[in-house]
């Protein structure tokens, strides 16, 4: 976002240079990141819980999906222009606004007594995580300069990296403790404690912020015609198979992706100020290949982790407790391998981003072989660990350096809209990966749900080789802008 200046009135909340830093800076950064983990854990923590929730609710296998492509869609669809209003309006307020919404839609969801209402609420949920999300970077930048905004951004990675094995352990741990007889609903209920000390302490301690040199009109109509678009996309593909593939799914994905396309033609010819789609970023061979990076990366992740829980749990009998502290070897790979990050990317660039595609990859298909190789019994969690712990490594080498990469090459004027389209494109392409890797996963369950995720697998692994083709086309060294953490 751009930079910023504070409301009338309001403490400072800006470290840039010649202004006294808001004093109350690091109080402010604790609640947020804390509001943070809303998002951060939420994905994890429903993954764990969705065979239970199927059981529980009679879900298809497409409500299930929609489970998952609902949180990402709604954030996808909602995120730049959230962006936007909390430069001009305000980011303490926006940021407020987008707990409270997450805090209603976790309890909708937790009081949920069909998969169609849960899944309209965890629509919601995505959009409020994108009210949220953005103002929380945004005002990092505004309180912090130097080398505290390198400490402040450093430890929100950390959190992320952290909060993920922390989502899937709890999410397994609390559907299986069952507290009041509530099963999986405390996965969503558990949201409301946090938020609610999330709202006492912001109140007390995030100063207000916005941006008083942003001007023009902000393209509401265009957003959400881009929302109508993505869903148009996501939607035929998800209900396709159910459906028997109708030509009416062909030309509503078809029109989504034209829309996508016509957005970006009208934005350039209207001059529009903020644009949700700069064509300008698109003519850069490096940005284009570091977002369909970005989609594949996490539509090969979502959809990979959406049917490997089913199979576990469904499939193998694992408990969910049980399968969410097996996927903590994916997280640990992750977390073991970060602190090699950095000093790699200085020396190879984007060698780095290569080898961690291709080791991903290599994780995947360890896993897959796996599974196929111990088709006729059940499969132990110690075959399953070296496959994991290598995907981990590889999802850390590939995804550190390639918010950074990507923008390196991107102007600096154009930052801030190309580090938000990132930002969607990570939503977008995790609906994505739930929507085809599952219809593969559920079009073969008929077979087993051994057969099914052999068949399942092979295209996630395809993502991440794809990646590596793709790595070819970013700049051999990241120059330039210091990207933020990807939301």
């Amino acid at each position: 976002m751009s930079s910023s200046t504070t409301d009338t009135g309001e403490k400072s909340a800006t470290g840039a240079s010649g202004a006294v830093p808001y004093p109350k800076r690091w109080a402010a950064a604790f609640v947020m990141i804390l509001a943070a983990l809303l998002d951060m854990i939420d994905g994890s923590i429903v993954n764990t819980a969705l065979p239970s929730i199927g059981k529980g609710l009679g879900a298809t296998p497409a409500e299930l999906q929609w489970t998952v492509s609902a949180y990402m869609l709604g954030f996808a669809a909602a995120l730049i222009i959230a962006g936007h209003l909390g430069d001009r309006y305000g980011r303490k307020e926006l940021f407020m606004t987008g707990v409270v919404a997450f805090a209603a839609a976790s309890l909708a969801s937790a009081l949920a007594g069909s998969a169609e209402v849960l899944v309209a609420s965890r629509g919601v949920q995505g959009v409020a995580a994108a009210i949220l999300m953005p103002q929380i970077l945004a005002s990092f930048r505004t309180m912090f300069d130097g080398e505290e905004r390198g400490k402040v951004f450093a430890l929100y990675g950390a959190i992320a990296g952290i909060s993920t094995a922390v989502g899937v352990l709890l999410g397994g741990v609390l559907t299986d403790w069952n507290l009041f007889g509530w099963g999986w609903r405390t996965v969503f209920a558990v949201n409301l404690p946090l938020a609610a000390l999330v709202l006492i302490l912001g109140a007390k301690w995030i100063p207000g912020s916005r941006d008083r040199s942003f001007t023009g009109r902000i393209d509401l109509v265009g957003n959400a015609v881009l929302a109508a678009a993505m869903i148009a996309i996501v939607l035929p593909l998800v209900q396709g198979r159910s459906n028997g593939w109708p030509l009416w799914g062909w030309i509503c994905l078809a029109a989504g992706v034209l829309t996508v396309i016509a957005i970006a033609v009208v934005e350039s010819r209207r001059g529009i100020e903020h644009p949700l789609l700069p064509t300008g970023l698109f003519r850069k061979p490096a940005f284009s290949a570091g977002l369909l990076i970005q989609l594949l990366f996490y539509g090969g992740m979502s959809g990979f982790m959406l049917v490997f829980t089913i199979w576990l749990q469904t499939g193998q009998g694992y408990t969910p407790a049980e399968a969410g502290l097996l996927m903590i070897a994916f997280s640990s790979g992750s977390i073991l391998a970060a602190p090699a990050v950095d000093p790699l990317v200085a020396k190879l660039g984007r060698t780095v981003l290569i080898i961690g595609a291709l080791v991903m990859a290599g994780g995947l298909f360890w896993v897959r072989q796996t599974v196929g190789d111990s088709a006729e019994f059940h499969t132990g969690a110690w075959p399953l660990v070296p496959g994991l712990l290598l995907a981990g490594v590889g999802l850390i080498f590939l995804i550190i350096p390639l918010v950074n990469t990507t923008l390196s090459t991107v102007p600096a004027h154009l930052a801030g809209g190309a580090s938000g389209i990132l930002s969607t494109a990570q939503q977008f392409g995790g609906a994505l990966g739930v929507a085809v890797i599952g219809n593969v996963f559920f079009s073969h369950a008929d077979k087993g749900l051994t057969g099914a995720i052999t068949h399942a697998g092979p295209w996630a692994t395809a993502a991440y080789l794809l990646c590596a083709v793709l790595c070819l086309a970013l700049p051999r060294k990241a120059v330039g802008n210091q990207a933020e953490p990807a939301l």
